[in-house]
């Protein structure tokens, strides 16, 4: 049930999370509040919260000081925060300002497996096969697909093999192009999500800015059940934190060539190197 007419209004929602995976933290208002099976939700105006669907899981968030889990609204069509299980959603009204956030590290994870999942069925692709079904959620993540004809090399133990590393060379090698991640909206107002020129598909996921953010892309040899060809992969998203203490080594050294030979004490400061300040530094 939704106790708001103005989050009836087409546009009351903007979907942040679509715009910018890295964006960690926003200061907006609440638009609407409701119920879902007798539970309160509320819902903000630029929402942080990627809901589960489309294969990935829901993002993890806050709004203030309470985790929340959001889901999407039947109802409204919004997406909306409701309280973990166990817990209990702050009382808010409409046009109420609040600062949303989420957990950076989970939401590049989810990024991560849900681009590389895009580029497993681009490789695929280029074996003639068609994805018939896709899950992104760790440790579950995998690209279904049909073969329109006969492939000898998918009865055989070796032929899977083969055409596993030829999957895995494809893989590797789009990575090592750090081909470009991008979306864009057709005029139906579908959004399609790019990996440069080598694939697109309709997706309101998200993900990572381009195929260099990806690590550890492992493909497991295929399988093949019931006529569809099962490519399970695992990915994970660079660790920026190497790169900024890298970087911040390096302003140290710099500034000491220009300590004055006339200085008698230097005092040295250590820098605590976090992961949500690293990607602030992107």
């Amino acid at each position: 049930m939704v106790h708001s007419i103005e989050a009836l209004r087409a546009g009351a929602q903007v979907n942040a999370y679509l715009d910018d995976t890295y964006q960690e933290q926003v200061d907006t208002r609440v638009i609407a509040v409701g119920e879902r099976d007798g539970m309160p939700w509320a819902a903000v105006e630029h929402c942080l919260f990627h809901p589960q669907g489309g294969g990935q899981p829901a993002d993890r968030g806050w709004l203030e000081d309470t985790e929340i889990i959001p889901v999407r609204d039947r109802e409204s069509g919004l997406v909306v925060a409701m309280a973990r299980e166990g817990g209990s959603l702050l009382p808010l009204a409409e046009g109420q300002k609040v600062r949303a956030r989420i957990d950076l590290r989970t939401r590049t994870a989810h990024a991560a497996l849900h681009t590389a999942g895009h580029l497993v069925e681009a490789v695929g692709r280029t074996q003639g096969w068609e994805m018939v079904g896709s899950n992104h959620f760790p440790g579950q993540a995998r690209i279904e697909f049909q073969a329109p004809q006969a492939d000898a090399r998918l009865t055989d133990p070796e032929g899977r093999e083969e055409l596993t590393a030829a999957l895995r060379a494809a893989v590797a090698a789009a990575v090592a192009d750090d081909l470009p991640v991008f979306a864009r909206c057709l005029a139906d107002g579908r959004r399609m999500v790019h990996l440069d020129a080598l694939h697109a598909a309709p997706c309101g996921g998200t993900h990572v800015r381009s195929l260099g953010d990806l690590a550890e892309v492992v493909l497991p040899t295929l399988k093949v059940k019931k006529g569809r060809i099962r490519v399970s992969y695992t990915a994970t998203h660079v660790s920026y934190a190497a790169t900024q203490v890298s970087s911040t080594a390096t302003r140290v050294s710099n500034a000491a060539t220009q300590v004055s030979s006339t200085a008698t004490h230097v005092c040295s400061t250590a820098t605590h190197v976090s992961y949500t300040a690293t990607h602030r530094s992107r």
